[in-house]
């Protein structure tokens, strides 16, 4: 065998190492997009089972027979009794809590006390609603407040019975809540009484966002 027919012997075996190659990396960008595609749909789906398990959750805490809430009648620290028809009109941003929380409820506050600053006297309410109400009676919610320097005016601090608690917080402002669970988000309510969205207060996109849109409830009076 002469050296031009290795060398062509040679070539041939190398093209049809390289087609088979190049053949395995076609298949296998093949199965890497069809994988990419079904793990789309598994999180479509995980999505949208997670959103029908929170509908389910919701509709769950309603007393069989009784009216989806609409309204709501809860304690202030002062005393008084603050009802959503007297919160129409100004827009307002409700959130839930507990006075004996080590951690996650304080930093919560924290970030409302930043927004009765930057918003000060401006028309927008808070409203911190507890979800421990055995222990946080108006004295104990009077007590927090202070902590925060919370204007007894523009920002309130609300009690109640829990089973009504769950319901206002499930029915009126899609958020579970139970004794000492409560969702880390920020609602705020139009003046019409109606939800603008929900925000996480402890992402930066998101309360960026809220400050935008409490800025926008308050540009466009009644």
């Amino acid at each position: 065998m002469n050296y031009r027919t290795v060398m062509l012997i040679g070539f041939v075996l190398i093209g049809g190492a390289l087609g088979g190659l190049a053949a395995s990396l076609l298949q296998m960008q093949k199965q890497r997009q069809l994988a990419a595609v079904v793990e789309q749909q598994r999180k479509a789906e995980a999505v949208l089972a997670a959103e029908q398990a929170k509908k389910d959750a919701l509709a769950a805490q309603r007393p069989v027979g009784e009216e989806w809430l609409t309204r709501f009648d809860l304690t202030e620290r002062s005393g008084r009794t603050v009802t959503t028809e007297q919160l129409l009109g100004q827009p307002y941003v409700v959130s839930f809590f507990f006075t004996t929380c080590p951690s996650v409820c304080i930093t919560q506050n924290q970030k409302l006390k930043m927004l009765q600053e930057e918003f000060k006297g401006q028309g927008v309410h808070f409203l911190s609603i507890t979800c421990d109400p055995e222990v946080d009676d108006p004295k104990a919610l009077q007590e927090y407040a202070t902590r925060f320097g919370a204007d007894p005016q523009q920002w309130l601090f609300l009690t109640g019975d829990l089973t009504y608690l769950r319901r206002v917080g499930a029915e009126m402002y899609q958020l579970g809540v139970d004794k000492k669970f409560h969702s880390e988000k920020f609602v705020l309510i139009d003046r019409e009484g109606k939800i603008v969205g929900h925000y996480g207060w402890n992402d930066a996109d998101q309360w960026k966002e809220l400050r935008e849109k409490i800025r926008e409830q308050l540009a466009n009076p009644a």
